[in-house]
């Protein structure tokens, strides 16, 4: 995602127009772009949309390109490529949507972890055969399944836990739970999750220019709010009983994260 540069004097009727299209709601009071030192969660438009509305189908459309725009694919190969020792054989994706962010990852990893079995929870069942076929295509298995993430339980254990733009849905105390359900189903966990401040909150309201629907450009702009800094998910990480790896800020908009389940793993 670009985020324009603040306009350089003389360009102040340039700016006046570009802002001249957007309403009240989409120029955020200034009490709301700069209240980031705590999160805030509130219920996204989406979560609450079934899957065939066709606003639910216009924003997982968005999600596509703004994951593209936030090189969450790289980052998060990045992540497993300097944090993942061993090539892992079983993957636990958490949050997997429609399964196009993990098969962009598969696309970045395929060549250095072939034969990966990737199991792929969530809520909503959204995986068809065209993106498992994608998957085997690279030599990659997935398997989708439909399952509340706290209530899901799985006999045999992964190498790897995987997470991108979910862990912001939750406060502190489920994800102190969710995290300590981790453990005990993987020795490491790699996320990617908003960053919390004040360049992404402002770029939320430029998604309109690549036209973001009106779900999109709510959620987005929430999911920042409820987004990381700092040190918060290792802070949280380690309140469960893990090891935070790595924790800080990748590219403009995203807070990367490593966790071990115990002190050797790595």
């Amino acid at each position: 995602m670009r985020v324009p540069r603040p306009a350089a004097r003389g360009h102040e009727d340039t700016t006046r127009i570009l802002f001249a299209g957007l309403s009240a709601e989409a120029r955020f009071p200034i009490h709301r772009m700069t209240d980031i030192d705590v999160r805030h969660l509130e219920p996204e438009l989406l979560d609450g949309l079934p899957a065939d509305d066709p606003r639910a189908i216009a924003s997982r459309r968005d999600l596509v390109r703004i994951n593209a725009l936030m090189f969450q694919a790289r980052i998060m190969a990045s992540l497993m490529r300097q944090n993942v020792q061993k090539p892992p054989l079983r993957i636990l994706e958490i949050g997997a949507g429609d399964g196009k962010f993990m098969l962009a990852v598969a696309r970045l990893m395929a060549r250095h972890w072939p034969d990966v079995e990737i199991v792929m929870v969530d809520r909503i069942g959204l995986i068809g055969e065209d993106l498992r076929s994608s998957f085997a295509e690279l030599g990659w298995r997935a398997q989708p399944v439909t399952a509340d993430l706290f209530d899901w339980t799985q006999d045999r254990p992964f190498d790897l836990v995987c997470a991108n733009l979910i862990l912001h849905h939750f406060d502190d105390m489920r994800l102190q739970e969710l995290f300590s359900r981790m453990m005990t189903m993987a020795p490491m966990l790699v996320a990617t999750e908003p960053l919390r401040a004040k360049v992404p909150l402002v770029a939320t309201r430029f998604l309109r220019l690549i036209g973001a629907c009106a779900v999109t450009l709510n959620d987005a702009a929430q999911s920042v709010r409820a987004g990381f800094r700092g040190t918060e998910l290792s802070q949280l990480w380690q309140l469960s009983g893990g090891t935070p790896v790595m924790e800080r800020r990748r590219g403009l908009f995203t807070q990367g994260f490593v966790g071990a389940s115990t002190l050797d793993t790595k």
